[in-house]
């Protein structure tokens, strides 16, 4: 590992700890919290099916 990647490993998880934390500020109960995730996932997830579809052509 260069110094490059740790600079950007240490940045990674500074920003999760952020997004983390405003998250947890809305106070969802897990019910929600597990449904809004898997609900992102499918969204990200979908789209990179899409592109990958279309760049494959």
């Amino acid at each position: 590992m260069n110094e490059g990647n740790a600079v950007s490993l240490i940045a990674l998880i500074g920003w999760l700890i952020l997004a983390g934390g405003a998250f947890a500020s809305y106070k969802l109960n897990w019910k929600t919290s597990l449904k809004q995730a898997l609900t992102w996932i499918a969204i990200f997830g979908a789209v990179f099916v899409l592109f990958t579809l279309v760049r494959g052509q």
